[in-house]
């Protein structure tokens, strides 16, 4: 698979967190509970429709699938007196794509696997360090989705290719979009010093995922948050991949560094929130940048208290996204513009992104939004043109305490055709997308 395959498939997992993350976090049924402990079901079935009037799979007309997930397992924790407290995960993954496949053209229609997703064990330390604040040593080792700062180098193991590229060999179960695959294979993880003052996380991940090539890394993170806000240092070291995945572009993980500084505040305003990040990623073909700023402000005093929200981010041409972008806390996070990011190509390289976004709470249970994005291909190579702008329109529904549903439609409009130069068959026309995801948490 050439690397410019790879990075276009990349930008295909929408993880379960983008789309329902406004609703509210799945629940639990509690098996058993005592002072010292509970032991945990956990169940969430999730299921959606798509469909996308133009494709960008190399075959003319559009797509119309279906994507679905069970994931079920158990969760719990232990206390152990004044020694900390011991917590653990077990649960699988179920998943199927139906009808023609993604627009992109990373699953086919006939993708069924059940898999182990999670199985970890960790040990929080309560107490028993005073210097270094309540749980102020946290390890944890096994199968789990492990997260740096915001996710803009490290934020899961996300990505679900289907049969459609290399044959069928990348596969890792479909449900593309829904993506509910998200652990990393193997970890080891230190958090060190709780979440405010002098604190830090070192890890250990390898991914078991071929479409990443199986990577090997060790990772760490410096951050200091104070009453202004958190500053933060990532750095990141390649440690290995498998040849037999791996293609030129991912190859040059092996030996890898990649460093980065960021920050988050409200600069002493009231309801407005900025952060930023620069990122320099050091290999064997040279040295690469990327880097974003984003100002949000919340009108607490109008009517549904809207949000508006202003981001700016830059790839440059070769960028290694690595493990970005997943399971995000908002739609338009890292992966922006759902038809953009999934299935037309446009992702964590080569390009410049404007972002506008505005959601609005008109209930507790249900939120608005709509999102803006203006993309530019930094560099032309061979006469590729992948300049674009999409418009996405979705609402966020708890319709009840277990059931939650989330519509969107989104208008992408290309600059060029796949015939062009660009990536969109069948003209450059203004795409329409529509999905309806539903998902239920017992």
């Amino acid at each position: 698979m050439t690397a410019h395959k790879r990075h276009r498939l990349v930008g295909g997992c929408a993880a379960l967190g983008l789309v329902l993350a406004p609703l509210g976090s799945a629940q639990a049924y509690e098996l058993l509970a005592s002072p010292k402990g509970a032991l945990n079901l956990d169940v969430t079935a999730v299921h959606g429709w798509m469909d996308s009037r133009k494709s960008y799979a190399g075959r003319d007309g559009g797509s119309t699938w279906r994507e679905g997930y069970i994931k079920y397992g158990f969760s719990g924790h232990r206390t152990l007196g004044d020694r900390g407290e011991l917590y653990a995960a077990l649960d699988w993954v179920s998943s199927a794509t139906w009808g023609d496949g993604d627009a992109g053209g990373n699953s086919l229609g006939s993708e069924r696997r059940t898999s182990l997703e999670e199985a970890y064990l960790g040990w929080r330390s309560g107490d028993r360090f005073p210097f270094l604040g309540t749980n102020g040593l946290d390890l944890s080792a096994g199968r789990q989705v492990v997260q740096l700062g915001r996710g803009f180098i490290i934020n899961d193991d996300g990505l679900n290719l289907g049969k459609g590229p290399a044959g069928g060999a990348l596969n890792r179960g479909g449900a593309y979009y829904l993506a509910p695959r998200h652990a990393f294979a193997r970890t080891a993880v230190a958090r060190i010093g709780g979440e405010q003052g002098l604190h830090g996380t070192a890890a250990w991940l390898e991914s078991d995922n071929r479409a990443q090539a199986d990577t090997e890394l060790l990772a760490g993170t410096l951050d200091y948050t104070g009453a202004a806000g958190t500053v933060g240092l990532t750095a990141v070291h390649g440690l290995d991949v498998n040849d037999r995945w791996a293609n030129e572009f991912t190859r040059q993980r092996d030996g890898m560094n990649v460093y980065s500084l960021r920050g988050e505040s409200d600069l002493g305003i009231e309801n407005a929130a900025f952060a930023a990040e620069y990122a320099r990623q050091y290999k064997r073909s040279g040295s690469e940048s990327a880097w974003y700023a984003e100002a949000s402000y919340t009108f607490a005093e109008l009517a549904w208290t809207p949000t508006l929200t202003y981001r700016y981010t830059r790839y440059s041409a070769d960028w290694d996204s690595l493990f970005t972008g997943q399971n995000s806390p908002q739609l338009g996070t890292w992966f922006q513009g759902e038809v953009a990011a999934n299935y037309a190509g446009i992702f964590a390289r080569n390009t410049g992104i404007q972002h506008l976004g505005l959601r609005l709470q008109p209930t507790e249970r249900l939120s608005l939004g709509a999102l803006f994005f203006d993309f530019t291909t930094l560099k032309r190579r061979d006469t590729r043109n992948l300049d674009a702008r999409e418009l996405d329109l979705y609402a966020s529904w708890m319709a009840t305490e277990h059931i939650a549903i989330s519509p969107l439609v989104g208008f992408y409009k290309p600059d060029k055709s796949a015939a062009e130069g660009g990536s969109q068959v069948g003209g450059n026309g203004t795409n329409v997308y529509a999905q309806l995801v539903v998902a239920a948490f017992f």
